[in-house]
């Protein structure tokens, strides 16, 4: 091999020598073939590295497109900078835009002191194809983090002056996309071009939504569909995260430095219980429900908000059973397969529906029942003495993935029911352009709790994410519209908490493991936080059902 060439392992399987200075993205061309869509980042010994980076020594490549964690995080980032832009082309440079927070299958945003309609969005759409047809390049400057602050000072970008106070690092990467600067703690593909699918769907005067391709339907953007509670739920919480002044994370850094956590913690505990006040006296004015339902994603917290709300019923003179479907599993012989082959635990026929059903039954008709005991050990249904009876006035309460599909509860008319979908609504974000997925925030809850809870590595819960996506777009969301009311158990402290739970554990994953990049993205986001204590959560937090300390037993 000559001194001025170098070699590329592929997959540690394929080998190729290119001559040094080679740019990855002309690399990347060799290996296009295995990927159905554009290579949009790669993976460089144990690093994460942009196309426009250039290869000077031997080393292990791997690429990434949209269909991967790594890839879509990257499309996603590159279609919003592409959406700043093209308002700023149609607005000005003074005209701000707010990306706040996830929803379906794209981003709300909004711009500040402005209404939005159709023409509008339409507009933002053409000019986001126009810069895709020019082929703008997305340039990445390592600058001095005085000198960034400085230039944003000069902006009247406050959002990054503060994000960037925060960061420890001597340099920060910015990225260029036609005469606009922005920062992004995630890397960004290479140039316009990539970014080939995206959406803009108008939601009222307020704002519209960015959609784009994801991991689960990579192939192309799907139409939005609009969900008016989870909606109105976001919005709800964007108001209280106005009247407390904590919208990005330098405000909630701000508070945390002040030694003032502490009221915060207070305040957005509060919140959180005033959800399940309002929602028990709703239940205890519709006189016909006798069932509530409790889903939502993992990690959302059902288990502590089950457990809350029957105390708050309770505290109004209503006497509550709960049931768990997973009591209901049928024997594991007999559960549903996929299409591999494996045990399908997600499946809603894990649970033995004509039993269930039968004792919604004959609870609901005062009747008496043994419940069962799921015996995860052995696999099978066993019968320990568990007699229950509703009395009058008596109300069962039911929560888990599949409790708001009605097939699960098939035998009982929807007037009686009450049906409650939960989900840690992020609206936190990392400034104005960087929001916080309302997945990530479960992400970690769940690294978190499976190492205390499971013994899972962080690596072996970032492996199994995927499929436990794909269970709740099929076993969860389809059902969220069909509500009567929507709990955010997001809390507004919770990210720095979670950081000095879940950093230890996220640093653990070995630099060789297929999740490695996504443990370093997530590693990467959380820098933007100061750490918390969590001595002032209290201890029926929904936090501790992650965290750990809760007074609530399981």
């Amino acid at each position: 091999m000559s001194a001025k060439t170098v070699k590329v392992t592929y997959h540690q399987l394929e080998e190729k020598e290119f001559p040094v200075g080679t740019t990855l993205k002309q690399i990347s061309k060799c290996f296009q073939q295995y990927y159905d869509y554009d290579i949009l980042v790669s993976k460089v010994d144990n690093d994460i590295v942009e196309l426009g980076d250039q290869i000077t020594k031997n080393c292990n490549v791997d690429f990434f497109d949209r269909s991967s964690t790594l890839g879509y995080n990257v499309y996603m980032a590159s279609a919003m900078f592409m959406m700043v832009v093209a308002i700023k082309h149609l607005f000005g440079d003074n005209q701000e835009v707010f990306i706040d927070h996830s929803i379906d299958y794209g981003v709300f945003c909004r711009l500040k002191d402005k209404e939005v309609d159709e023409e509008m969005v339409a507009s933002i759409e053409r000019e986001m194809k126009k810069i895709y047809r020019d082929d703008y390049l997305f340039k990445k400057l390592s600058v001095s983090r005085v000198d960034a602050i400085q230039y944003y000072k000069k902006k009247g970008r406050l959002d990054k002056v503060n994000v960037l106070k925060y960061i420890s690092n001597t340099y920060v990467n910015l990225y260029r996309l036609d005469d606009v600067y922005d920062y992004f703690y995630v890397k960004l593909a290479y140039s316009t071009r990539q970014i080939n699918d995206f959406k803009l769907t108008l939601i009222d005067e307020r704002g519209f939504v960015l959609s784009f391709p994801t991991t689960l339907n990579p192939e192309c953007t799907l139409d939005y569909t609009h969900h008016e509670k989870v909606f109105e739920e976001f919005q709800r919480y964007n108001q209280l995260s106005n009247s407390l002044g904590i919208n990005v994370a330098s405000d909630l850094n701000q508070v945390v430095s002040s030694a003032k956590i502490d009221d915060l913690i207070r305040l957005a505990e509060s919140n959180y219980n005033t959800q399940l006040v309002r929602i028990a006296d709703d239940i205890c004015g519709c006189k016909d429900v006798k069932l509530i339902l409790l889903a939502g994603p993992s990690s959302s917290g059902k288990t502590t908000t089950a457990k809350k709300l029957v105390t708050f019923l309770r505290s109004r003179g209503i006497h509550i059973i709960q049931l768990s479907t997973d009591d209901y599993f049928v024997n594991k012989v007999d559960t549903p397969k996929d299409e591999k082959g494996n045990y399908d635990f997600e499946s809603l026929y894990t649970v033995d529906l004509n039993l269930f059903n039968k004792h919604l039954s004959m609870l609901l008709e005062g009747k008496q029942v043994e419940v069962p005991s799921y015996n995860f050990v052995t696999g099978k249904r066993e019968y320990h003495g568990n007699f229950v009876q509703l009395g009058p006035g008596d109300m069962l309460i039911v929560e888990g993935i599949h409790a708001l599909n009605d097939i699960l509860t098939l035998s009982v008319d929807r007037k009686y029911k009450y049906k409650i979908y939960i989900s840690p609504l992020v609206q936190l974000n990392i400034d104005n352009h960087s929001h916080v997925h309302t997945s990530d925030l479960r992400k970690l809850r769940r690294i978190i709790r499976d190492s205390k809870t499971r013994g899972y590595t962080a690596g072996q819960t970032l492996e199994m994410w995927s499929s436990v996506q794909k269970g709740e777009r099929k076993n969860i969301y389809p059902y969220q519209d069909e509500v009567d009311a929507v709990i955010n158990s997001a809390l507004i402290y919770e990210i720095g908490v979670l950081k000095t739970y879940v950093e230890p554990l996220l640093f653990c994953v070995d630099e060789n493991d297929p999740v490695y990049p996504e443990a370093l993205r997530l590693i990467n986001f959380l820098r933007n936080f100061l750490p918390i204590p969590s001595d002032d959560v209290p201890n029926d937090s929904v936090l501790r059902e992650f965290i750990g300390g809760s007074c609530f037993k399981n």
